[in-house]
């Protein structure tokens, strides 16, 4: 353990003068213990949680291991509070408005390499511990969930890279920590503390059955005439086996259609042909789709209906004139003025809102009006206008909603198993949970590559495939991502080439992958719900093996 006080000594000397700069604008809970006073500038790490102050070197580790029911706390001693250093980034700001502006920043190293950094949300910390604070705890690894800033920074940090830099072996893993202040521009301090730990994840590979990585054998009446068109063996199986060794956590199944036909059928953890998987948001492109039969049907007029036409909205809740000329399409599009968006906890809207309520459409009707959102459309991602629209069609349909998906939609794709998920007024929640197996979420995928056709039979108009694909609303500048009629779209570049698609996804991190001009479908079913690394993981499965294995 000389180790850490021979790096905390040097830490000291490096990060001393620095330090020594930024004086006490606020009072400070000060540096009380020896342990801190010989350390100052030490990120240190923990398996367990301990007043910091009470510590001394022998409650401290050097190395972690991966897997085990060991946890992992990152403990910072620091030689001033956050606010004194923000101060010193911006001197003519309030603590107040140092607090609204400004955080820690997060730097994770792994065997050098900067794998992630964070800029930590504002609110995160308190004001109270940003101003008095001099040294803190907080929780990485965890044996469950936690409620905690810092245990979902770890999953961020997993998500963006972490997971692929720590694994199979040994490795060197650096926490570098400053503060910065949004200013507008973004200003960072000098180092405040920084540590390292070794970080052991074992080889899982060498424990996996060989009957595992194998390519499965597409077995007889699955519904599809099966392709003859090649595959990389070799990528796939390397696929198998991170999945088999959870390396790709929770996946359950993979199905791709190529050039109209079976080229790949293969179930994980469990699941098999039979399997009904629960697919969460994924339901919301059936929405879509079911809204777009619906007007080809002439049931409903066109996306340009308004709100007024449906609802008598004058008796609901927080009326604005404009809530009676929200579109059909400002719904399907996600671009609604209504005051919802479940990326915002404190969002009136937020789907987790709506949920505990006896009636989720008269919930979404009160919602009131953001004046934000009215002269400019913004995208927000919406449940709730999901529910509105599948109550527009329910409504609008002889015989409602779920004897029309009965009718329209699932027999003529010949699907005969599927399972849908109610609302607390007994209708089907048109938002999430519908079941279905790997290869029936394929033909709904199919059914869109081709235009509105299965099988030689029309279920909707061309034209709705082609405006639920337009890019109706910027979802990530930054990644080029959109959205359309109730499915995103992003674009996949393997090698030198660029490949677009249109894609369902839901919460656990399955997808319905629709590549046009590949002329290729590909579902993938998972169960990782609420993960951070749900959806990230899927793209590192396309990118890295799907694609290049299918693509050639």
């Amino acid at each position: 353990m000389k180790t850490l006080f021979i790096f905390g000594i040097l830490s000291y000397f490096l990060i001393s003068t620095a330090q020594a700069q930024v004086n006490n604008w606020v009072t400070t809970e000060g540096i009380t213990s020896h342990f801190h006073k010989n350390n100052v500038g030490l990120i240190a790490f923990a398996s367990e949680l301990k007043d910091i102050q009470k510590s001394n070197e022998n409650d401290f580790i050097k190395a972690y291991t991966s897997g085990s029911k060991a946890q992992l706390y990152l403990c910072a001693l620091m030689s001033n509070s956050l606010t004194n250093y923000l101060h010193t980034l911006a001197p003519e700001k309030t603590a107040e408005e140092l607090n609204e502006n400004g955080n820690f920043q997060f730097t994770f190293i792994v065997d050098s390499n900067v794998i992630y950094t964070e800029n930590l949300n504002h609110g995160a910390f308190g004001l109270d511990n940003k101003n008095t604070r001099t040294s803190f705890r907080i929780p990485l690894i965890t044996e469950n969930k936690v409620d905690s800033w810092g245990w979902f920074m770890w999953q961020r940090f997993l998500a963006n890279g972490g997971d692929d830099a720590l694994a199979d072996g040994s490795h060197q893993l650096k926490i570098v920590l400053r503060a910065y202040i949004a200013s507008p521009e973004i200003k960072v301090s000098d180092i405040i503390a920084e540590g390292e730990i070794q970080f052991i994840t074992p080889i899982k590979i060498q424990n996996v059955k060989q009957s595992l990585i194998q390519i499965q054998s597409i077995k007889d009446k699955s519904g599809w005439e099966v392709s003859s068109d090649s595959i990389n063996v070799e990528l796939i199986e390397q696929l198998n086996l991170k999945i088999a060794a959870n390396t790709f956590k929770d996946i359950t199944g993979i199905v791709i259609i190529k050039k109209g036909k079976l080229l790949l059928e293969e179930y994980f953890n469990n699941a098999s042909r039979k399997t009904l998987h629960d697919t969460r948001s994924v339901s919301k492109s059936f929405s879509s789709c079911l809204m777009g039969i619906a007007i080809t049907d002439g049931h409903i007029k066109s996306t340009d209906q308004q709100l007024n036409q449906f609802y008598d909205v004058k008796k609901y809740a927080n009326y604005n004139p404009y809530k009676e000329h929200i579109t059909i399409k400002n719904l399907l599009t996600m671009q609604s003025a209504f005051m919802g968006n479940d990326m915002d906890d404190s969002s009136p809207g937020n789907e987790e809102k709506m949920y505990p309520t006896s009636n989720w459409v008269q919930f979404v009707l009160n919602l009131p009006i953001d004046s934000q959102k009215t002269d400019q459309p913004q995208w927000n991602y919406f449940t709730c206008g999901v529910i509105l629209l599948g109550d527009i069609v329910n409504k609008s349909v002889p015989g409602g909603m779920e004897k029309y998906a009965h009718d329209k939609l699932f027999v003529p794709l010949g699907i005969t198993k599927y399972k849908w998920q109610y609302t607390p007024t007994k209708n089907v929640n048109t938002a999430g949970g519908l079941q279905l197996s790997a290869l029936d979420l394929a033909k709904f995928g199919q059914l869109y590559l081709d235009k509105g056709i299965y099988n030689g039979t029309k279920i909707f108009d061309s034209s709705w495939a082609d405006e639920s694909f337009m890019h109706h609303a910027m979802v990530d500048n930054e990644r080029n991502e959109n959205y359309g009629y109730l499915f995103w779209n992003k674009t996949f570049t393997i090698g030198n080439s660029m490949h677009e698609t249109y894609y369902c996804a839901g919460n656990g991190g399955s997808k319905i992958y629709i590549f046009p001009k590949d002329d290729v479908v590909i579902v993938i079913t998972a169960k990782a719900y609420n993960q951070m690394y749900m959806h990230s993981q899927v793209d590192k499965m396309m990118e890295k093996y799907i694609l290049p294995a299918v693509l050639n």
